[in-house]
């Protein structure tokens, strides 16, 4: 007997009729012998329906009563999926976070989970149910509820499953697995069978939507084998586990992009010792995050600074960084928000050499520039115009035969 723990996204279980379709497909597996856990999302829209309802009593929500608030969408959902699994003879019983006790830190709309107390969940398997767990939600150590931010769904899952020993947790979504890369901005973007958590977090950081970021770590810390696969169509989806010898020939597993970079260079600073911290160190009081960082020594002992932020804070970064210019007497700012970062990810890299030359030969026979170069063990990004994403990708996925499979 085999223990799954299974979790469906918002698409996934965003009408009855779809919630019916999950309730058969988990039947499936349940009659197959199998202990099944299953952790829900909200159905999809209810979460921004609630918020929404939330802002228009109060501009800035209190974090409390909007945890209290939202965590509602969740326990719609696993009531009316363990009605539909009684309805086609599965049995089943629905908790949510603070029954089955997931508890958490007590900081409202992004908690960590600190303990699982998997006993309940264990008696209803052990009763031949389906436990189906309301995801994204908890209780502090005052019996607030709480939740875990964006797809925290996800993290909720590979928790239940880390509690649980399972032997398996398998993340439904809307996609069939981990592509080589968008398949929207290159068609013959292929299905990985496998990657590893090395990748994947990498992968999740730099704007794959697939998973969220927490879950991936998670599910490395405590050696959970996780599997991507889509609700709708059958296959065996992407398996997510640690570097194996199946994978040592794979150069290059993937290129993820980010179109919500946006470059600043202060230029002519006076290079003395502390001078990035007194340029990032305003940034970072206002709360916004640096991505890659660039730094170049000039001959007459000036140095140009360049550094990237998400678009969003781009406005308030350049205000911050036109003061600290005044402030330094260096020469002026330069702003860019048309560009994208686009990385090549894999665990071959560390045993391969000759990956970054091919990358930027690749890119230089398309004529397109790179404007910042950021390196890791198992990653290289770049910075280029926006306007050749869609080309730099294309001809990247080309170059590393990511069309076939190795």
């Amino acid at each position: 007997m085999a223990l799954y723990v299974f979790k469906f996204g918002g698409t996934s279980v965003g009408s009855v009729e779809r919630i019916k379709a999950v309730a058969e497909k988990v039947k499936k597996s349940h009659d197959q012998g199998d202990q099944i856990v299953v952790v829900v999302s909200a159905m999809s829209g209810e979460t921004n329906r609630l918020i929404g309802l939330a802002k228009d009593i109060q501009q800035q929500p209190n974090e409390r009563e909007l945890d209290m608030l939202v965590s509602t969408g969740e326990q719609v959902t696993v009531a009316l999926l363990a009605m539909a699994l009684e309805e086609v003879g599965c049995p089943a019983f629905s908790f949510t976070g603070g029954q089955v006790k997931i508890l958490t830190d007590s900081s409202h709309t992004k908690a960590r989970i600190r303990d699982i107390d998997d006993s309940r969940m264990r008696a209803k398997l052990n009763q031949g149910k389906v436990v189906v767990v309301a995801g994204f939600q908890g209780v502090d150590e005052e019996d607030n509820i709480t939740t875990l931010g964006r797809g925290g769904s996800d993290t909720t899952a590979v928790a239940l499953a880390a509690a649980l020993k399972a032997d398996e947790c398998l993340i439904y979504t809307d996609v069939d697995g981990v592509y080589t890369t968008d398949p929207r901005v290159e068609p013959k973007a292929r299905r990985l069978e496998r990657i590893t958590f090395e990748e994947m977090l990498e992968m999740a950081s730099l704007g794959s939507k697939v998973l969220q970021i927490r879950s991936v770590e998670f599910a490395g810390k405590y050696n959970v084998a996780l599997r991507v696969l889509s609700s709708f169509t059958e296959g065996n989806g992407t398996l997510i586990t640690y570097e194996d010898t199946q994978m040592e020939s794979a150069l290059i597993s993937g290129i993820a992009f980010n179109r919500d970079e946006a470059k600043l260079t202060i230029t002519g600073v006076p290079d003395k010792p502390g001078v990035a911290s007194k340029i990032l160190g305003p940034i970072a009081d206002l709360n916004i995050e640096i991505d890659m960082i660039v730094q170049n020594i000039a001959e007459d002992e000036t140095t140009d600074f360049t550094f990237t932020v998400h678009r969003n804070d781009f406005q308030r970064a350049k205000a911050s960084l036109e003061k600290t210019c005044a402030e330094l007497g260096a020469k002026k700012v330069t702003a860019d928000d048309n560009i994208v970062k686009i990385s090549i990810v894999g665990v071959g890299m560390r045993s391969h050499a000759g990956i970054a030359n091919t990358m930027f030969q690749t890119l230089a026979a398309e004529g397109i520039n790179i404007k910042m170069i950021s390196t890791s063990e198992i990653k290289i990004s770049v910075v280029v115009d926006e306007k050749y994403l869609e080309l730099a990708v294309r001809a990247l996925h080309a170059a590393f035969k990511l069309d076939q499979a190795a």
